[in-house]
């Protein structure tokens, strides 16, 4: 039997848990700018059938993409993985330029948000802070050229290949690291 594999238009949404449903609705709102669009509250679990009530919110990022989030009274507190350096997991949106990742780093330490950076990525550069449940985030701003990117989906998969065998950093694009500003 042959299949062949889905064609996807784009990412429906993407759910973490969160602590509290209207806080992370608010904070999401007053924060990023992100507009509240729809809720479902069940008391079980409509694919499994179990027990455990739950509040499911969702958030228009723009772009057609959604960032939900479940608040869950019945389980156990929030926790992350001990064993996943917290930078790792992270969420992160596009701003349209320098311009504006810096008006939002203003806009988001006016709100009393410790943020992290402008940091150079070669071909962009985010900030970072956290959500009231502990959630990384990123805003990033595409600055690399045509050329670039070219040139970085011509190495992925050498790139990958290497680190597969070594686990060490590749160096095809040594360029990356190397920002103009600093």
């Amino acid at each position: 039997m042959s299949t062949t594999a889905p064609e996807l238009k784009r990412i429906h949404h993407v759910a973490y848990r969160c602590n509290d449903a209207k806080e992370t609705v608010e904070w999401y709102e007053r924060v990023l700018g992100m507009t509240y669009t729809t809720a479902f509250a069940e008391d079980k679990v409509p694919s499994t059938g179990e027990d455990d009530p739950y509040m499911h919110v969702f958030l228009d990022c723009g772009g057609g993409n959604v960032l939900a989030f479940f608040e869950l009274p019945g389980q156990p507190a929030m926790g992350r993985d001990p064993n996943t350096p917290v930078w790792v997991q992270h969420l992160a949106f596009e701003v349209a330029d320098e311009a504006a990742l810096l008006a939002a780093k203003a806009h988001i330490e006016a709100q009393g948000i410790a943020v992290l950076g402008p940091t150079f990525h070669g071909v962009f550069r985010s900030i970072y802070f956290f959500d009231p449940n502990g959630h990384r985030v990123e805003l990033a701003c595409n600055i690399g050229t045509p050329e670039q990117y070219a040139e970085l989906k011509r190495v992925a998969p050498l790139m990958l290949d290497e680190w597969s065998q070594t686990k060490r950093a590749p160096r095809h694009a040594e360029w990356l690291h190397k920002d103009p500003n600093a």
